[in-house]
């Protein structure tokens, strides 16, 4: 994969995170983008604030945003969390 479709990837990944932060801070949580993974299509993301030891993480983001992100952006394979 070229680093012009990565850089692409990284983008289209940052946007649809910042689009649920909004819902993510009502709860007094957030997230950060960590990495993207070519080689595998894995996203990392890292829990900020309320989220770090929620119960609902699993919910929240694997079944959320990693849906969402690879319905939305091609190369999208996976997401995982690191507190």
């Amino acid at each position: 994969m070229e680093k012009n479709e990565i850089n692409k990837i990284v983008t289209e990944i940052k946007d649809v995170i910042d689009a649920m932060r909004f819902y993510i801070n009502q709860d007094g949580g957030d997230l950060e983008f960590v990495e993207f993974n070519p080689d595998n299509g894995e996203v990392v993301i890292k829990l900020l604030g309320q989220c770090v030891g929620c119960a609902l993480i699993d919910v929240t983001y694997k079944d959320g945003l990693e849906t969402i992100l690879k319905n939305e952006v091609k190369g999208v394979c996976s997401v995982r969390v690191i507190e």
